[in-house]
Order: structure tokens, then sequence, then C-alpha cells
């Protein structure tokens, strides 16, 4: 069990984890800015967690939901207040509804992530900051203290596993929910170069083509939030063209931006797409969470092989844009 320490210091009204592991720093600070894989620790053994949002920057926010041993749920949030890769993070820590939105009714407490390098790897020291005693009596009271050690147990198995989370693992698509779908990639570049790369027109058309013997001759870029974007492909014997157009709802470059997305020509179904680009060791952490309208709308796009058309532009885009081999 890698907790070294619990302290709980009421006059501070603190109350503080050390835990140490056998990894470097860089490999843990890894594990907690990535969805895939703080949700594998963040919460006790019997209370999984499922992380719809999580924004690695200042600014940023984190959405996820527990699950509980007859299916109840029970929602956080994190609000990104500093990151400073890879040594600290401090984030607004609180209880939310399912979509994320704070609980008015508990008071939020201020968690500071703190990671070093040590002879034998990397120590982490976490230090959550409460508004009162009394709130700081009844997490106490609700398990926080228990539920924190079996949490972390669960670590060094995630920090084992280097082959489902390291560069060169591919394209990853996880179902979330009956609506919901997170497509992953590590890119080899840097977050700037990949955010560039969906954005720039002419770097686009070079990459994002699925599988070879397509261009893509129409490539309107959405530049301010409301705008339109349109894209349309056409296979390169001219005989088949197809499309997606949609609106910019929220844009934080060089980190995140959600857009809804519509096939053209036809009246649905709409997706909402949110990207996030997250710096990792290798390059860049791509997340693409996609809401559908229900599950049999996920389940005919999935079907269609969207996520190998995905890893061949992805390839295509490290081999031909940012110079990877």
């Amino acid at each position: 069990m890698p907790v070294t320490s619990l302290t709980r210091d009421a006059e501070a009204l603190t109350l503080t984890v050390v835990a140490d592991f056998g990894v470097s720093r860089q490999r843990l600070w890894d594990a907690y800015v990535d969805a895939r894989q703080i949700e594998k620790f963040w919460g006790p053994p019997t209370y999984p967690s499922t992380f719809t949002r999580h924004d690695a920057f200042v600014g940023g926010r984190s959405h996820y939901y527990m699950t509980g041993p007859e299916g109840e749920q029970h929602g956080g949030y994190w609000a990104w207040e500093v990151v400073e890769e890879p040594s600290r993070f401090v984030v607004t820590d609180g209880f939310a509804d399912l979509e994320g939105n704070p609980a008015e009714e508990m008071t939020a407490m201020r968690a500071e992530f703190d990671f070093e390098e040590t002879d034998a790897g990397s120590r982490l020291t976490v230090t959550s900051t409460f508004a009162s005693a009394e709130q700081l009596e009844q997490v106490v009271a609700m398990g926080m203290e228990e539920g924190v050690r079996e949490s972390m147990s669960q670590i060094d198995a995630v920090l084992a596993d280097l082959a489902s989370f390291a560069l060169g693992a591919g394209t990853q698509t996880q179902i979330l929910s009956d609506t919901q779908v997170r497509i992953t990639r590590i890119i080899r570049g840097s977050v700037a170069d990949v955010w560039r790369a969906h954005h720039d027109p002419d770097l686009m058309k070079r990459w994002l083509l699925g599988p070879d013997g397509w261009t893509m001759p129409v490539c309107i870029v959405a530049e301010n939030v409301g705008d339109t974007y349109t894209q349309q492909w056409a296979s390169e014997d001219g005989e088949q063209s197809f499309g997606f157009t949609g609106t910019l709802l929220e844009s934080a470059s060089p980190h995140r931006e959600v857009t809804t997305e519509q096939m053209i020509g036809t009246e649905g179904p709409q997706t909402r797409n949110e990207l996030t680009l997250t710096p990792a060791q290798g390059g860049t952490l791509l997340s693409l969470v996609v809401t559908y309208p229900d599950a049999a709308t996920r389940d005919m796009i999935l079907g269609t092989g969207m996520a190998d058309g995905m890893e061949t532009s992805y390839a295509r885009l490290e081999r031909e844009v940012l110079g990877s081999s």
C-alpha cells in the first residue's frame, strides 16, 4: 500500500496524505492528468469512478461520478486553479450532480497535489484544506480517510500497466455510458502543434482524411465561439462524397474545445464533441468525448469503423504533418 502517512490537523483544518511510489514523478503525474488512468483509482474499489471531463490546465474543470454497489451514483467536480507540470496542481474539489454542477448544500475544499522525486521513485503529498471544522468532521464521518487509503491502494496496478497508456498504443475507444464514448490517443507532438494541426485548414487537408483514397476539398474552420465549421470529403475517383458541419460552442486554446457535429444533408443525429489536449510523456494526450442522443446511435456510429479511420488519420498526422516516423 503506497500511503505512508495520513494526518488530520483540526487547527489548520487540513487532511494531509503522503504516499510513495516506485515510479518516476512524470509517470505518477501522467496517471493523475489522464482521465483513462485516474478513474481506475479515484474512489474506493466498491465505488469506481467515471470521468466525463478532465482538464489539466488553469481554468479547466473535471467532472466525474462514482457508482456504488447498488448502482447509485454520486457526482463530483474539480476546478483547476494551478498547474505546474510535473510538480504541482491545485484544484477546488467538491460534490456535484451528474452533469458536474456543484452541489450548493455541500461546501467545496481546496486540494493541493505535490509531486516529488525520491531516491526510490516519487512521492505524492495531497493536502486538503476545509472551510470549517464542521466540514472537516463531516467528510471524516463519511469515511474519507479510509476511502483515501483504499483508493490509493489501487494506484500501483495502474502505474505498472504501461502498455495500455503508453505512446504507440494507438487510438482507443471506451464506452462511458449509454450516450458517451471517449476516444484517446497519444500523438507525437506538442500540445501547440497538435492544436494547430486541428485548426489550420491547409494542414487539416493533409491529414484528416481517414482511409487512403480520399481528399478534403472543403475545410472551413470556426474561429470564434458561435461560428460554423464545414468539412467535406471526396473519393479520389470522384464517385463518393460526404461532409459534416457544426457550431463551435466553447474554446480554450490550445487545450480544449467543444463543438456540435451533424452530417450534411441529413436531419440527424447531432453529436456533441469535447476535444481536450494534455501534455503527456512522449507527446500529447488527445481525448475526444462524444455525446450521442442514445445508445442505438452510439452503436451504429461506432459500428462504421470510425475508430479505425481516426487511427489512420492520426498516424498520417504524425507522419506527414508533425514529422514523426
